[in-house]
């Protein structure tokens, strides 16, 4: 009677064992095909959580899936995915920031005084707005260098160093929020170029450059590196203190940016201007999937993330829950997250072991 199975107890000791013909199609329950299939759901569960948020919201509320609250959606979206965008630079290495809210105000601020005001006679121009953008790049500058160099917790410099942005922007504030007269600046804070936002333009600008960086650069590469295995890079000759220098100034630029753009389109500079948005953020870098340990996520990932967090508060918001419900609910997204991130990675290097 033939055996379907290979003779290796009857093959000659040396030689190529011999093989009679049989099924060669893999068992779908091996555990290497299952662990394949739980690495493709889990690399695109955010993007279906989106499309399922979508759906739910489109059948829940009839003005979900509107023209005008689609426009909305993505002039929400814009602010919120320019920070997150710089702050996945600083994640994908293991650390935080958490200066935005103080580096947002200090950068509104001197946009603002800068620019026309009523507080003033200074009328920079565009220049005022380089001058906010760079405001929130010396922050990021000073950020990394303490961190890096005097080797301070990346969490308690960013916590000092954003309570500095409090405390100047609140000096520059003087007890009255300057208003914004440049009209051609303000006018790039609100209104539509076509059907998408001015603010979704310049946040889909910064996406494309950011996702630039992160390919073609060496900041963006070796972020990944560094965060993967800080060590093996150092011992590689790789200057990790530089590259991690300048993570912090593209999150620190990031943070500018959107401060800049939260003054165009309140038409003010405000101490307050950044309130919420350091959770939020952090929450959308989380959610779409970068690791706070570092080394996995990307630019990209955080733009869904960022994307579930806006399409979850609008729908919430059109469903008339509870502005506190709507925190909590946020909270509860961030723990999921991050309890999912660090199961996955888990039994990640129990598979390594």
């Amino acid at each position: 009677m033939s055996q379907s199975g290979p003779q290796v107890a009857d093959a000659p000791a040396t030689g190529t064992p011999s093989r009679t013909p049989g099924p060669t199609s893999p068992d779908p329950t091996t555990p290497g095909t299952l662990a394949r299939v739980r690495g493709l759901i889990g690399g695109g569960g955010p993007a279906v959580a989106l499309v399922v948020l979508i759906a739910f919201f489109s059948i829940a509320t009839p003005n979900f899936f509107s023209v005008s609250n689609a426009s909305s959606l993505l002039s929400q979206l814009s602010i919120l995915l320019v920070i997150s965008i710089g702050l996945t630079f600083v994640i994908l290495l293991g650390s935080l920031d958490l200066s935005v809210e103080g580096v947002m105000a200090s950068s509104s601020l001197v946009f603002v005084l800068l620019a026309s005001n009523d507080r003033n006679d200074l009328s920079l121009g565009f220049i005022a707005l380089i001058a906010g953008v760079l405001t929130g790049s010396l922050f990021g500058l000073l950020n990394g260098v303490l961190h890096v160099y005097l080797r301070v917790p990346s969490f308690m410099v960013t916590l000092g160093t954003g309570a500095i942005g409090v405390g100047l922007a609140t000096v520059l504030f003087g007890g009255r929020a300057p208003r914004l007269m440049d009209d051609g600046l303000r006018g790039l804070g609100f209104g539509n170029f076509g059907i998408f936002p001015k603010l979704a333009l310049i946040a889909i600008l910064v996406l494309i450059v950011a996702l630039l960086v992160q390919k073609f650069t060496r900041v963006g590469r070796y972020g990944y590196a560094i965060g993967g295995d800080e060590p093996v890079v150092r011992l590689s000759g790789v200057n990790v203190e530089r590259y991690k220098v300048l993570s912090f100034v593209l999150a620190g630029t990031g943070s500018g940016i959107a401060g800049v753009m939260a003054a165009m389109q309140l038409g003010v500079g405000d101490v307050s201007i950044g309130a919420g948005f350091q959770f939020t953020a952090i929450t959308a870098v989380v959610l779409g999937g970068t690791a706070l340990v570092g080394g996995i996520g990307g630019v990209g990932k955080t733009l869904v993330g960022a994307a579930i967090i806006t399409v979850l508060a609008n729908g919430l918001i059109l469903l008339g829950v509870n502005p506190y419900v709507q925190i909590s609910v946020q909270g509860l997204v961030i723990v999921v997250a991050v309890v999912a991130t660090g199961w996955s990675l888990r039994k990640r290097v129990r598979a390594i072991k």
